[in-house]
């Protein structure tokens, strides 16, 4: 079958391993169930899984792509929910020592089929085009994780959000201004900064920048290079929630600053699978359309790589088949 893939790690020129060709037709054990794909979508774990971080060397070749939409074998149209989880896990699937993702351990979705336990694909829902559905998986779902239950923000209060033109940037400032929050947005350049804007954000600034008054809570997926200004941006009793560290995973902790001020930092990790129905309800009942920057034959998937390895992001990239 037709895919896309990681021959071999490249640790400082990821996309030498990138492979657009033909892998073997994947097998369907029980309890599986193979979804034929219509629209996948590019995360940097993709990036990282071309540079070796993250999987063994002996796991290669490995199909890229951990999010999908497609249709499964009696035609229903599906999403996949990429978090897979032990056969006998009960609860908070982010919480399985034994989790995975797609890419992982399992091939990924930039192929004709990818083959996911049966609990990991969730019925399309109306009003969602399957390039739409494509990005929920990861991007979004840490976004709605990241607000909702981990921040616990509720509508008035004041967000701000480290970066403006990345997938969980994007989804971030969309699901906020839904769900009648305050959305501020730092960004490096002036484009960057009116891509926010048109998604709702109240207020953008540029990067580093001292803000008018102090926020509730801060989503910061950058790291090193916005952390100080992430806690200072804080009110008292404030929240930074990060899932990422784009810029390095070093920042200077304030510790002085955090506990005179009761500040809380939290840790948020993709989501669960009713998390990902619930944000599939959202996006529905609320009109949102997710903002997709760039949209490819799954057959270009290196014009994609290359835009999101020079930062020329706005949104999400999709690729279709």
């Amino acid at each position: 079958m037709f895919a896309v893939y990681a021959s071999a790690p490249h640790p400082d020129s990821p996309l030498d391993g990138l492979v657009v060709g033909e892998r073997p037709d994947p097998e369907v054990p029980d309890g599986h169930v193979a979804v034929r794909v219509s629209a996948a979508s590019i995360n940097m774990h993709d990036v990282f899984t071309l540079r070796g971080v993250g999987i063994k060397p002996e796991q290669f070749p490995m199909i890229l792509g951990m999010d999908a939409a497609g249709t499964l074998e009696d035609g229903s149209q599906v999403v996949v929910y990429p978090v897979i989880s032990s056969p006998d896990w009960r609860g908070d699937e982010t919480f399985d020592p034994k989790r995975t993702l797609l890419t992982e351990k399992l091939q990924g979705t930039f192929a004709e089929k990818v083959v996911v336990p049966r609990r990991n694909v969730v019925p399309l829902p109306e009003g969602l085009t399957p390039a739409q559905a494509a990005v929920m998986g990861t991007a979004w779902l840490t976004a709605y994780r990241m607000l909702f239950t981990r921040a616990g923000v509720r509508p008035g209060q004041t967000v701000l959000v480290q970066g403006a033109s990345g997938g969980v940037a994007t989804a971030l400032i969309q699901l906020g201004k839904a769900a009648g929050l305050r959305m501020w947005v730092t960004g490096r350049n002036e484009e960057k900064r009116a891509l926010a804007e048109r998604l709702g954000a109240e207020r953008t600034f540029s990067t580093g920048e001292r803000l008018p008054e102090r926020v509730d809570a801060v989503m910061d997926s950058v790291g090193e290079a916005t952390w100080s200004h992430s806690l200072k941006s804080l009110k008292p009793g404030g929240v930074l929630v990060t899932c990422g560290a784009t810029s390095g995973y070093g920042p200077k902790e304030d510790l002085a600053r955090i506990f005179f001020q009761q500040m809380r930092v939290v840790g948020s990790t993709m989501g669960t699978r009713d998390e990902f129905v619930d944000l599939l309800d959202l996006v529905v009942s609320a009109g949102i359309k997710p903002e997709i920057g760039l949209e490819l034959p799954m057959e270009k998937a290196a014009d994609g790589f290359r835009a999101m390895l020079e930062g020329r992001t706005a949104g999400k990239i999709v690729l279709t088949l």
